[in-house]
């Protein structure tokens, strides 16, 4: 990741839980939307207008971060620090 430019002013922490789940949605006519859904919150990730490239290498980095992040969920579920055994 790279170095952030300006300190956060605030952070939100969103916990997963039963009623945490993720949705695509991949409209035809209008950008697409991930929602990230927490119970009774919601976090939307879409752009401003049409998708840009700037737009397109977030979407690639969130994918990367995400996958990184269910990685380390794998190694801390299976208390295996290392990461043998967890599944590419």
């Amino acid at each position: 990741m790279t170095r952030r430019r300006t300190p956060r002013n605030s952070v939100i922490r969103l916990t997963t839980g039963n009623a945490a789940r993720t949705l695509n949605h991949p409209f035809t006519r209008r950008e697409p939307v991930l929602a990230l859904d927490f119970g009774a919150t919601s976090v939307l990730v879409t752009t401003s207008g049409p998708v840009t490239v700037e737009d397109l290498k977030f979407a690639r980095q969130l994918a990367r971060e995400a996958h990184r992040f269910a990685r380390s969920m794998e190694r801390s579920f299976y208390g295996l620090p290392d990461g043998h055994g967890v599944a590419a």
